[in-house]
């Protein structure tokens, strides 16, 4: 019996233990977060899967974990098949499946620490449905089941200095606060680290490669804060940073300080305020409205956007240095892919403002860049074989701004499919990087753009073609994306987004070309009558001509092409040795 297995069993008799008939296990964390700290990896723990999205459910009898399109080749290769089924979150979702599954009088347990109560709307109407009770679990059984469980983070929090912040704390506080007497709220649950490092301008160190904390706050519309933080993560310092008018808890004392708070107006996520605290505001009146810290953390001030330039150079110089070096190395077929990883992150460790990587490295070489979030371990570990197609998706957290990037690199000789289907996906990041579009657009509007010459050929990709990135935060941060999913948050002047259109091929190869860009005013075109928004490219960082059938491109994609590798060699050649230069310049030759 393996050892997931065993934990399943185990599992399953406490759940009897507890009458309950099945239990939810979502891979997020109290704070809704995308990446959790190792003490919070309850999914990891029972099933075996370590993408960064999915759920299980576990019956009696049956269990499965629901993953999205990026992980399934992953969940299949990580997870035991005999005794999880994998589902699609999309196409046969928890929802779906459950129907399907659960029966009448079943308890269905769940932590309201990991369940928001959007979760708990959609998971009540199910088990009504079915005639089944989705009851609130008195423990999280994983946690009971889990004796090595990982204690949580103590680290210290640091100063995010008004050099890269732009915008003071207090000013920030000021806007949302203006929000909430917009809304006559008296005050907001912040439940998403990210908001409260972006807030208080403090990062930390809590979650692996996301320089946030963890903790609580409740922000007030005179532009006071409650924080709920360990104190032992706050030095002297960084309390004289957070002033007179952040109040500090231990975060022991939040249940019974939100219990004591009374006729009390408390504007709510209900997409990201856990359970639990909504219920010691059974006192209070509360509005449902989005965190009021996204958007405006969303739209970059001046500072940052200018951060983020600067912090692709940076990341830029690494990766061209990387890409210069893996043309010399790669060739005599003994390179793996963790070998390359490894490199590619001491390249960037020699930036000036570089602190982390953004996520783990995802360097996958031929069938592994079709797994579209691969990480490589000793046991997958492969050598980048002549004739195939290496594929890394990498990024930093400098103190000026996040990166993430993705390029596709052929390792000798591509095939004409492989050249076809690479240029066909350029295609779709040539159409997001150039189109215009009115103010109020959204990045589901545009998404068609980055498939349309995929479809084509009834060719897709199953992720989303961008997600927004925070500056010096969260390296997938919303609320604006580019998918297909509907969105109602319009593009605005100052988000970023990824632009990284791919394809897959099942056991063969993957591709995707991805680079960062920022919203930027277009203005009104000659004989117009509506201002119109664009992108600027962030990211410098040369993309694989070798793999380009040129004669796909049109004029417009050509010049789009020339014209931004011009502008790579320009802004990299100043901080290149003599031999790196040497490999950009022809890297960078007009097609």
């Amino acid at each position: 019996m393996s050892i997931n297995s065993s934990r399943l069993t185990d599992l399953r008799g406490l759940l009897k233990e507890w009458g309950g008939d099945g239990f939810l296990i979502p891979r997020t964390d109290a704070y809704q977060g995308e990446y959790v700290a190792p003490c919070d990896e309850r999914l990891a723990w029972l099933t075996g899967f370590t993408g960064s999205a999915g759920m299980a459910i576990v019956l009696e009898k049956k269990a499965a974990l629901f993953v999205d399109g990026r992980y399934t080749l992953q969940a299949l290769n990580q997870v035991d098949t005999d005794h999880y089924e994998i589902c699609s979150l999309v196409d046969y979702p928890p929802c779906t499946w459950a129907k399907e599954h659960l029966e009448q009088g079943q308890k269905i347990f769940y932590d309201p620490w990991l369940h928001t109560l959007n979760d708990k709307m959609r998971a009540q109407k199910v088990c009504e449905a079915v005639g089944a009770a989705f009851v609130c679990a008195p423990q999280n059984l994983i946690d009971k089941l889990w004796m090595d469980r990982p204690p949580a983070p103590v680290n210290p929090v640091r100063i995010h200095d008004l050099t890269y912040s732009g915008v003071s704390s207090e000013e920030k506080r000021k806007l949302v606060a203006k929000t909430l007497q917009e809304k006559r709220a008296d005050a907001a649950i912040l439940s998403t680290l990210e908001s409260i490092a972006w807030l208080l301008n403090i990062r930390g160190s809590d979650v692996p490669h996301t320089p946030v904390a963890q903790g609580f706050s409740v922000i007030w519309a005179d532009t006071s804060v409650d924080l709920f933080m360990n104190p032992s993560k706050i030095s002297s310092d960084v309390k004289a940073h957070l002033g007179n008018q952040v109040r500090l808890h231990d975060p022991t004392f939040l249940e019974a300080w939100l219990s004591n708070l009374k006729d009390t107006i408390i504007l709510i996520d209900p997409a990201l305020t856990p359970l639990a605290l909504l219920q010691k505001l059974e006192k209070c009146h509360l509005i449902h409205g989005v965190d009021p810290c996204a958007l405006p953390k969303a739209i970059k001030n001046p500072t940052e956007a200018e951060g983020a330039a600067q912090a692709h150079i940076q990341d830029g110089v690494a990766v061209t240095r990387f890409l210069a070096w893996l043309s010399k190395n790669a060739l005599n077929g003994t390179l793996t892919e963790m070998e390359a990883a490894e490199k590619l992150l001491s390249f960037r460790k020699q930036a000036p403002l570089f602190m982390d990587m953004s996520f783990d490295t995802i360097s996958g070489a031929g069938p592994h860049g079709a797994i579209v979030h691969y990480h490589a371990t000793p046991e997958t570990n492969r050598a980048l074989d002549m004739n195939s197609i290496y594929l890394v998706d990498s990024g930093g957290q400098y103190l000026n701004g996040t990166t993430d990037v993705t390029r596709t690199v052929a390792i000798g000789a591509p095939t004409l499919e492989q050249k076809d289907r690479f240029t066909r996906v350029l295609k779709g990041h040539i159409a997001i990087a150039t189109t215009l579009f009115p103010v109020g657009t959204t990045g589901s509007q545009l998404d068609p753009l980055a498939r349309h010459a995929l479809w084509q050929v009834g060719l897709d990709y199953d992720h989303g073609t961008g997600h927004g990135v925070g500056s010096y935060l969260n390296v997938h941060e919303g609320p604006q994306r580019i998918s297909k999913s509907p969105s109602t948050v319009a593009l605005q002047p100052g988000m970023i987004v990824s632009n990284e259109p791919g394809y897959y091929k099942t056991n063969a190869y993957g591709i995707r070309i991805e680079s960062l860009v920022i919203v930027v005013e277009k203005g009104i075109p000659e004989g117009g009558e509506r201002p119109l928004l664009g992108f600027e490219t962030l990211t410098q960082v040369p993309i694989d001509r070798t793999l380009i059938d040129v004669g796909m491109l049109t004029p417009q994609e050509r010049t789009w092409l020339n014209a931004y590798h011009a502008h790579v060699r320009e802004t990299l050649l100043p901080f290149l040795n003599a031999e790196d230069n040497a490999w950009l310049k022809e890297a960078t030759q007009e097609l």
